[in-house]
């Protein structure tokens, strides 16, 4: 199959623990294929009635311990100390929709920017609520900060939000992350979890000969 007819789908949320050490091993693997277009999708782990102090999940701590020895990457202290205040609310769809704001102006990098936005958050400790965070990403891309605020701010990034959310929805997935691989016409799940770059590629040399594996 050409390559052309190939493209990776990245489903995740900003504040998803599991998809900050997922980003370790597709970074990696997203440097070996740089012919692989990437699409970012928010799912929306966090909205709705689910859209609470990040004390009511009492697992998060937990899961953040195995995350790092699965993956080997680093919670912050600033973020350690939101986690022991309790009282930060995880709001996915105010994360979505600065993500949405970011990727208006450099859908290229849009990997890049959700990577960026997972640092904000779970190592330096900054809320993905805020304007100034999403100011600070702007400008470490050199885009212009008061445009992507503007747009942050407007219906236009909320309609991009969920449409990102319904899009995932039709997709049938519910678990972050997911990576999958567009075939043609078939989508093939190829990662999630912490998965490393390896077993990434293994899965993707897996699907091109094959429609079905396991993930």
């Amino acid at each position: 199959m050409n390559s052309k007819d190939l493209k990776l789908i990245y489903i995740w949320d900003a504040y998803c623990g599991w998809c900050y050490g997922f980003s370790t091993g597709l970074n990696e693997f997203h440097k070996m294929h740089p012919e692989l277009p990437i699409t970012v999708l928010s799912g929306g782990l966090f909205v709705g009635d689910r859209k609470r102090p990040i004390s009511d999940y009492p697992h998060i701590p937990g899961a953040n311990q195995r995350i790092e020895q699965l993956s080997g990457v680093k919670f912050g202290d600033a973020y350690q100390e939101l986690l022991e205040k309790g009282n930060f609310v995880l709001d996915s769809e105010a994360a979505a929709k600065g993500f949405a704001a970011l990727e208006h102006f450099s859908s290229e990098k849009a990997y890049e920017l959700a990577a960026a936005m997972q640092k904000a958050f779970y190592s330096e400790g900054k809320s993905l609520s805020e304007e100034a965070t999403f100011r600070e990403i702007a400008d470490a891309f050199g885009l212009d900060a008061d445009e992507v605020i503007k747009r942050f701010k407007s219906d236009e990034a909320g309609r991009d939000s969920l449409k990102a959310f319904h899009t995932v929805h039709n997709l049938g997935v519910n678990s972050y992350p997911t990576l999958l691989l567009q075939k043609g016409e078939k989508l093939i799940k190829i990662g999630g979890g912490a998965m490393s770059a390896e077993k990434l590629e293994e899965n993707f040399r897996t699907a091109l000969q094959n429609d079905s594996l396991e993930s």
